[in-house]
């Protein structure tokens, strides 16, 4: 069961950048870093308009003197104070990742950033020498790998309960953007422009995160190559993609697909991935989180719950169970889940362990797993782009 008095000698000091009013993502990030009291926010650059961000933060309780116009100012700010800030979370449109990221790490701070972690190849090279350099950890916040299940998942695929796994299906399409949205909806309109959401939109915001389910469960999967199609359904998205397919060949012969998509008209979220091995089957659906689908070849399928006695024991995301099984747990839990994690890792970096450690020592995503999602859309768009060739990752 989860043990509520685990906590830091002190929360940590942080801030956003980004997430203010009627931003769901930042209301989703404050709830989740509050939730174990690791995280304390005393500072945000909240907003672009300065006044704006001002009141929001008084509202949240921050210090009127540490809402920021921006983030410059903040980091520069907070360091000149005892009490300034140690972690930052960033929370804003794609085009300021990689900026905010490495003035962030140059100014001694840890960060958890939204995804896409940058743009290029190039640029995540950049962030993981910055963040090798400075020590400081940087998670990345694929939220849905929090959900207990996945880990469940990844302990019966390591123990062989599935055989050898053969194919990975991934799918995050939802229906949403399925008309042009865009034109009454700021929060979609920066997605659709490629000046602030880089050379992908659906692979980027919804097919990283089914990219990742499968890294979750799957430490050691390896893309050896990679084909993909995408396509511009409501035209003026061009030459930004509202839908994508894309095959994958692995190291050691297993082949996947994965469907993105935001004109899946009807749908809530369709985020699945389902694993088939040589003997069994696992699949996870996010709109049913505590629930595992295992079936094993001539059996009946089974329903695997979150929370209960008969799942693998040994894993620590699997037994901290913040509410009994039979009730829901959901998207909130998974999130804390992360910042947890976030959060210890940030303390132990703190006690003079490197990060290059505790990354290896400890499970969250992290800086390395953001580079790895920057070179799948990379490589998914040169594929599309020179006619849906099959592309050397």
């Amino acid at each position: 069961m989860f043990n509520e008095e685990f906590h830091l000698k002190r929360p940590l000091n942080w801030a956003m950048v980004g997430g203010g009013r009627g931003s769901q993502i930042g209301y989703i990030h404050r709830c989740s870093a509050a939730r174990d009291r690791l995280f304390t926010l005393t500072a945000g650059a909240f907003d672009v308009d300065q006044e704006r961000g001002r009141e929001f933060g008084v509202n949240l309780g921050v210090p009127p003197e540490r809402c920021y116009a921006d983030y410059q100012t903040m980091f520069a700010g907070e360091a000149e104070r005892p009490d300034g800030i140690e972690a930052v979370t960033i929370a804003t449109p794609n085009g300021t990742h990689y900026e905010i990221c490495r003035a962030a790490l140059n100014a001694g701070l840890h960060a958890v950033c939204e995804k896409p972690l940058c743009f290029t190849s190039e640029q995540a090279d950049e962030l993981l020498a910055l963040a090798e350099e400075k020590n400081r950890i940087v998670g990345v916040t694929y939220g849905y790998t929090g959900a207990q299940m996945i880990h469940q998942a990844k302990n019966m695929i390591a123990r062989g309960d599935l055989g050898d796994i053969r194919i990975i299906n991934m799918q995050f399409a939802h229906g949403f953007h399925s008309a042009e949205v865009e034109k009454n909806d700021a929060g979609t309109k920066w997605r659709v422009n490629p000046a602030t959401a880089g050379p992908s939109y659906v692979l980027g915001d919804v097919g990283t995160h089914a990219l990742y389910l499968a890294k979750a469960m799957i430490p050691s999967l390896e893309i050896e190559e990679l084909m993909c199609n995408r396509q511009s359904f409501v035209k003026s998205r061009a030459p930004l993609e509202d839908n994508a397919f894309v095959l994958l060949h692995f190291k050691g012969g297993a082949v996947g697909n994965l469907w993105a998509s935001c004109v899946n008209a009807g749908s809530v979220h369709q985020q699945k991935i389902r694993v088939v091995g040589s003997k069994a089957s696992v699949e996870w659906w996010d709109e049913h989180p505590n629930q595992l689908r295992y079936e094993v070849q001539g059996q009946p399928a089974q329903i695997l719950d979150r929370g209960m006695g008969y799942l693998y024991q040994d894993d620590e995301m699997i037994t901290q169970d913040r509410m009994g099984g039979g009730h829901a747990e959901g998207l909130f839990e998974a999130w804390a889940n992360l910042y947890r994690r976030f959060g210890t890792a940030m303390d132990r970096v703190n006690r003079g362990q490197r990060a290059s450690d505790v990354m290896d020592d400890m499970w969250f995503p992290n800086i390395r797993d953001g580079a790895q999602g920057v070179k799948f859309i990379e490589t998914c768009v040169c594929s599309a782009d020179h006619g849906s060739t099959w592309v050397k990752y």
